[in-house]
């Protein structure tokens, strides 16, 4: 019998503040049971019950530059003065075992992951309805200053300016489809020829 091992992939799933990602991912994650969200590592001091290994893998910026030096991070930034990365060896060992890795990133980083891991990335853009419906959602959270959601409506004017570097770009106008379309998507990849080296073999048996 040939072995119908596949490759993993990379899901990266990217949006402007407020255009529901988090709660995508999060519907992705309890239903997927192949998909692992990817821990990034900072250098931000861990917040009130947050876990190293479990919500990021904190480190001091020392630290976070020598393995950035030594190529342990698939893609890294600077947001707000800290450090974020991708760390490269759990990504690596979850794809070659078959399993796939969600990734929470802007759209900078799936730019960066493309470079890195060319072939294995699925990166899917979700939007709005409408600036005006992203705004609602913003300020319905109660969270933001008015100033901060200022900023955040201009930075998701510019992080749209970047959907053609998607594969896919999804309106998240109804949360349950926005979720099982995503799922599709994901669905489809895993039956990518290039993720299913066996395939070869399995027709060769075939006779």
């Amino acid at each position: 019998m040939t072995e119908m091992k596949r490759r993993g992939l990379c899901l990266v799933l990217v949006a402007p503040s407020g255009a529901g990602k988090t709660s995508v991912s999060r519907a992705l994650l309890a239903g997927q049971k192949e998909l692992s969200l990817s821990i990034s590592a900072t250098t931000r001091a861990a917040r009130p019950g947050e876990v190293h290994g479990v919500h990021y893998f904190f480190h001091s910026p020392e630290e976070f530059e020598a393995m950035e030096a030594r190529g342990h991070f698939l893609e890294s930034a600077h947001v707000y003065g800290r450090r974020y990365g991708t760390p490269r060896a759990p990504v690596e060992a979850a794809l070659a075992e078959g399993r796939d890795v969600l990734f929470d990133v802007d759209w900078q980083g799936h730019r960066l992951l493309q470079e890195s891991m060319p072939g294995d990335v699925v990166g899917v853009f979700l939007m709005p309805p409408s600036i005006a419906e992203l705004e609602r959602r913003l300020r319905a959270r109660g969270q933001d200053s008015e100033e901060e959601i200022v900023r955040r409506m201009g930075k998701a004017r510019e992080d749209a300016s970047h959907w053609r570097d998607f594969d896919h770009v999804l309106i998240n106008a109804d949360f349950p489809e926005t979720v099982e379309t995503v799922a599709a998507i994901l669905r489809a990849a895993r039956t990518a020829r290039s993720r299913n080296l066996w395939l070869g073999d399995f027709v060769a048996g075939l006779g």
